[in-house]
């Protein structure tokens, strides 16, 4: 496999329809990666993390920060997808297995960062579209989690009727990338993006406007791919992190708490902050316990 052929499926967001399109590129990435990297460079100051380096078919590029102790290896590959598929047809059975637990957000991480890596070797000039893309694919992993296990989750636009008079009425328009029904009714509203980055206020301030103008208690969670991004020059990197503590906890207990936070690769901040602890999983605890909640 050459990384031009992993850069085209990888751009072509058709490509990718099922959670073993998602599963059967990662693998290819993986056996690519394996020996056909320039250099693998350690974060200078999170020794966890890794930048992978291409070649010259890669301009060679460095990609964003990997998560050495969740990316599984190609060697480990094959196992980890089984106990995926499997956790995915039994996830009601999982509960206090720690091991499936992990397994479940080191498969979900390592398929997305393949993804987001391989990208990372486009021309500097395209990273917009480059992320743009990887984004997409990311909201459309976690769908098709969740209607794997069964739950009615589409993306879309959600009208909500506000009422000025008697007289008079209008719509506001609200776009969410997870819309959670039981037959008609709205049971939750998620957001589903690769990183907090710019991002968070609005997801806050989208569950206080929506429940506000509905007079209801819908709802809204949030879900996180990690909260990390590269610093530094070559070949002292290191890595930053991008998510506003102070912001999550104003929002949180000035505003309105959002009803669950998922990441795949948590902030050391978020497991030793009490309120931080107290709001913040890890993606596990959405397809496993919370999300079921939802739909009550």
């Amino acid at each position: 496999m050459k990384l031009s052929h992993l850069l085209e499926t990888a751009k072509d967001k058709t490509r990718f329809t099922s959670l073993e399109d998602y599963s059967t590129f990662c693998e290819k990435y993986l056996s690519f990666i394996y020996d056909n990297l320039q250099a693998v460079i350690v974060s200078q100051n999170e020794t966890h993390y890794r930048f992978f380096q291409y070649k010259k078919d890669g301009n060679y590029n460095i990609t964003r920060p990997i998560n050495n102790g969740l990316m599984v290896s190609s060697v480990d590959f094959i196992n980890s997808k089984n106990i995926f598929f499997y956790a995915i047809k039994h996830i009601k059975d999982i509960k206090n297995d720690t091991g499936t637990r992990t397994t479940l957000n080191r498969f979900i991480y390592t398929c997305q960062q393949s993804i987001g890596a391989t990208l990372d070797a486009l021309p500097a000039g395209k990273s917009n579209i480059a992320r743009k893309i990887n984004g997409d694919l990311f909201e459309r992993f976690i769908r098709l989690i969740l209607s794997e296990l069964g739950i009615a989750v589409k993306e879309g636009v959600i009208r909500v009727p506000v009422v000025v008079n008697e007289e008079e009425l209008f719509q506001m328009a609200y776009q969410h990338d997870l819309i959670i029904e039981h037959g008609r009714d709205l049971k939750a509203i998620g957001s589903v993006k690769t990183s907090s980055k710019d991002r968070l206020d609005k997801i806050f301030i989208d569950k206080f406007l929506y429940n506000r103008l509905t007079n209801s208690e819908t709802p809204h969670f949030a879900v996180f791919l990690h909260d990390v991004q590269r610093k530094g020059k070559a070949p002292k990197f290191g890595v930053n992190t991008t998510f506003l503590t102070g912001h999550f906890k104003g929002y949180t207990i000035k505003l309105n708490p959002l009803d669950g936070v998922y990441y795949c690769d948590l902030r050391p901040v978020m497991r030793t902050d009490a309120i931080l602890k107290k709001c913040i999983k890890t993606l596990d605890c959405l397809l496993i316990d919370d999300v079921w909640k939802f739909c009550e």
